[in-house]
């Protein structure tokens, strides 16, 4: 990586400040040069110089590079989440490119410092991804390359099992962690009947099935409420060796950095869009740079049918909020009116803005933000409408323009990032000390194959057998891997008149 060349370290300070007057505010920014090679590296790793060594890596690295050497996709920015923010520009582009993509990234970085979601990550992730690469390392030298990198893959395919919301509200104390401890300890200490129960005795200890139950009626049940990440879970209270809870954490840690990112994907891009569309369009560019920008920033907002761009989508909402909130299209008074010319030529010159993107950047993630400001007018100016591909023509046509079902698609797409929601109701499920998992069903049942491997993943990290309470074709079941082979316990619906 290289420093910047003479001109466009002017042209960096310059729009450094063209950006600052306009009022964004960001950390010191960093940019450096690199080839397309490094570029599909640095993307590979998650815009990080250094991580730990895994096969994933690689695989990533060999399609950006080989997208990029067939023309299929070439990486423009990339910009890091720290303080100081590092930002990269590819070499051998024009200078109306690297222009552009300058005024972008300090939309991005004043968006990394300013967002709410954004307060609770690590602003030094480049030292610590360093230190974990490093720490992993370690570990491959000790106990071996394909042992600890087979651990990592069964840890990366729960790696959204995370809580997205926890660092924003407030934790079990203390004192609810010590019981809970003291809880599972006591499970674990009773060595002979959980070995013998993992061996595959029928019947542990030759104890009846009554007395099973009355056992398992009188277990404590841990944790004390259900736990939404999973990870901190199996940290706490998994059959670890220390290295692997080292990794785990490492893997939990690095989930919870790129979360907001994922939490924020329309905002983030829509506001870097929005601020290098203004800043070249009134003060950058030269009047010989017009056509080259203008069919960048096209391609760039270019949206097909039945397709989700968060440029595009992101972009037109904010310019949205701006020309409502300046001419005073929000409150009562407004919600009310249903004349539609008196609507249309609405203009109490109010200027709110300006001030109103900011505000809203500052404060909101996707979903509150589609959910608050997304509204039918807006999504008829703009075509937003479900399409479906027809193979007997071979064309896409339009299926709904119903809003409020659109609307519904889009927030359930963006909850969860569009993931199962997973919660750990209990780590003693029948008194076996086996871990009973919780999805919670919002209309779409769990694809099996990826429900199976991660039932296998995750028990290989608990140690013992692993439930999944879900529903499948309007039907509940548990289903239960116990390390060689997987089970379904139909449970049977509740009778009219049954509490």
């Amino acid at each position: 990586m290289d420093s910047l060349p003479l001109e466009l370290q002017i042209e960096r300070d310059r729009i450094e400040k063209i950006a600052a007057d306009y009022g964004l505010d960001f950390f010191k920014t960093i940019f450096e040069m690199v080839d397309y090679d490094q570029m599909s590296q640095l993307a590979a790793y998650g815009g990080f110089p250094t991580r730990y060594p895994h096969w994933n890596f690689g695989m990533q690295y060999e399609q950006l590079s080989k997208g990029y050497e067939y023309g299929l996709s070439k990486i423009y920015e990339m910009v890091i989440n720290t303080d100081p923010c590092y930002a990269y520009l590819m070499k051998g582009n024009e200078l109306v490119d690297q222009k552009l993509v300058m005024a972008h990234v300090f939309g991005h970085c004043d968006f990394f410092k300013n967002n709410k979601w954004f307060e609770p990550t690590d602003r030094k992730m480049m030292d610590t991804m360093a230190n974990h690469a490093t720490r992993i390392r370690r570990y491959m030298d000790r106990y071996g390359y394909d042992v600890v990198e087979n651990f990592i893959d069964r840890c990366l395919s729960i790696e959204n099992l995370i809580d997205r919301y926890s660092p924003y509200v407030k934790r079990a104390t203390k004192e609810e962690r010590r019981q809970e401890k003291e809880r599972v300890e006591n499970i674990r200490n009773d060595r002979f009947y959980m070995q013998e129960y993992m061996e595959g005795g029928a019947d542990v200890r030759g104890v009846d099935p009554a007395a099973q139950e009355e056992r398992a009626s009188q277990a404590p049940n841990f944790p004390i409420r259900p736990e939404r990440d999973v990870l901190l879970f199996l940290i706490n209270y998994a059959q670890l060796e220390n290295w692997q809870q080292d990794i785990l954490s490492i893997i939990r840690d690095e989930s919870y950095y790129f979360s907001p990112q994922g939490m924020t994907k329309i905002m983030n891009e829509g506001w870097a869009s929005y601020w290098h569309s203004k800043l070249m369009t009134e003060k950058i560019m030269h009047d010989c740079d017009i056509i080259t920008f203008a069919d960048k920033h096209a391609g760039t907002m270019a949206m097909s049918p039945n397709g989700f761009n968060p440029y595009k989508v992101g972009i037109e909402l904010f310019r949205d909020i701006e020309e409502r909130w300046n001419k005073g299209r929000f409150g009562r008074e407004w919600e009310e009116l249903d004349n539609f010319e008196e609507k249309n030529r609405w203009d109490k010159h109010v200027g709110l803005g300006r001030k109103k993107i900011f505000e809203v950047r500052r404060d909101y993630n996707d979903v509150t933000f589609i959910d608050e400001f997304l509204t039918e007018d807006f999504c008829v100016r703009n075509k937003m409408f479900v399409y479906n591909f027809n193979k007997r023509t071979g064309q896409f046509e339009l299926d709904t323009r119903n809003f409020k079902a659109i609307k519904q698609q889009l927030l359930f797409q963006l909850t969860n990032h569009g993931q199962p929601i997973i919660d750990v109701v209990n780590g003693n499920h029948n008194n076996r000390g086996e871990l009973l998992l919780k999805h919670l069903h919002e209309g779409v049942d769990m694809q099996p194959n990826y429900m199976e491997e991660t039932l296998k993943n995750v028990a290989y990290i608990w140690g013992r057998p692993v439930n999944i309470h879900t529903k499948m074709e309007d039907k509940e079941s548990i289903f239960r891997w116990d390390g060689k082979e997987f089970s379904e316990e139909k449970l049977e619906e509740d009778k009219p008149g049954d509490k």
